[in-house]
């Protein structure tokens, strides 16, 4: 196999072998502690700008299918790997992973020392790295890395939003195939008898599509406009609830988002995750701060202080709410029980709340799908 490197900005570079696409990329590199999963992974937008390293030795294994994507294509900019599965073992696999990661353009690297790596970004924290299968030079790849735009003050949103608004079905080509409901005791739960359907729009900054799936599951009829969108142009469609979607990046530098979610708030019902939570935090009139090394994987402990109970959650963000800035008309509903950062917000008096996470999973358990159940019961 050829050659590939991958070097931090601390100086720091490791070598492997290359897969997937040829070619030179930068971003910031992070680590995800999935076991399984890694193509939702891939086609999360949230990692837009990212180099990610997955912690699992093996990755590829299942092989990837159609089924399995949450965006129109593969959004990080490079994929680092301890063992890339040249064979894909699973019946419903439709092809391999590096041949998946050279068709969409994504640049990989096994072969490396991938506990190295999360180690020192660990102690570290993140940083900006380049992978390379062209440029080998040790010196020049670290002085590329050094030079490279950091993530931080980046909008990258504009960069994974739709063009335009769309009505969801699941029978939409352009959402993927269609997948059908499972039953009970399957990956989502049966949907209850509604006994009216409720109109969501969503403002997509970068939206999985198993978000809409979920809201439709509980009664919802689904419009997708773009992030961009402005709070006259969303209440146009006179909805019954906004949703805020994930998506990738610094919230700091949305203030177009922000301006949006601001006008909306005590106007109509919302809910948010990830960059929603963090959107709906700052037009309320709080501040964020850049996590050590973020939170990402789907084994992340989390408290509904409502409730007292904890779910294991799937998480993927690298800025967080800071609790100090906090205004008193917004309280704290969840909590991570690994660092006490906030997971989820809720305004005391407008009818508008958030989580961190990812309610939806894919990948990732599913203990916190109630959250969509929540969402509908505020629109009722």
């Amino acid at each position: 196999m050829a050659r590939a490197a991958l070097a931090l900005e601390d100086g720091t570079v490791y070598e492997g072998e290359a897969f997937g696409a040829k070619g030179t990329v930068f971003g910031e590199v992070c680590f995800n502690t999935s076991m399984t999963g890694y193509q939702e992974i891939l086609t999360d937008p949230s990692y837009r700008g990212q180099i990610l390293c997955m912690t699992t030795p093996q990755i590829g294994n299942y092989g990837v299918n159609h089924a399995d994507v949450e965006s129109g294509k593969l959004q990080m900019a490079g994929f680092v790997v301890r063992e890339a599965s040249r064979m894909a073992s699973n019946f419903a696999s439709e092809g391999t992973l590096g041949d998946y990661l050279a068709q969409a353009g994504v640049v990989g690297i096994t072969g490396i020392d991938t506990r190295a790596l999360v180690r020192r970004l660990r102690i570290r924290g993140a940083m900006t790295g380049v992978l390379s299968s062209e440029v080998l030079d040790p010196a020049e790849l670290v002085a590329r890395a050094k030079a490279a735009p950091s993530l931080v003050g980046r909008d990258l949103v504009r960069e994974v939003m739709p063009d335009a608004a769309a009505a969801w079905t699941e029978s939409l080509d352009t959402w993927g195939t269609p997948l059908p409901q499972p039953a009970e005791g399957g990956d989502m739960p049966a949907p209850p008898t509604w006994s009216s359907r409720k109109k969501v729009v969503a403002l997509d900054y970068g939206m999985k599509w198993n978000i809409a799936r979920h809201l439709a599951s509980v009664g919802c009829d689904v419009t997708v406009l773009p992030g961009r969108s402005t709070a006259d142009e969303v209440l146009a469609l006179r909805p019954d609830g906004v949703f805020l979607s994930n998506g990738p990046g610094d919230p700091e530098v949305l203030d177009y988002c922000v301006a949006t979610v601001k006008g909306l708030v005590g106007k109509v019902p919302m809910f948010g995750i990830c960059l929603g939570h963090q959107l709906l935090a700052l037009a309320c009139g709080a501040k964020t701060f850049k996590l050590k090394f973020g939170h990402r994987g789907a084994n992340q402990p989390v408290m509904d202080l409502t409730t007292g109970k904890v779910e294991i959650t799937s998480q993927n963000h690298g800025f967080a709410v800071d609790e100090a800035t906090l205004p008193a008309d917004v309280e704290v509903t969840h909590r991570n029980l690994n660092d006490g950062t906030i997971e989820g917000i809720r305004h005391k008096t407008a009818n508008a709340a958030s989580v961190q996470y990812h309610p939806e999973a894919a990948a990732g358990p599913h203990d916190s799908a109630y959250l969509f159940g929540r969402f509908r019961e505020m629109m009722a």
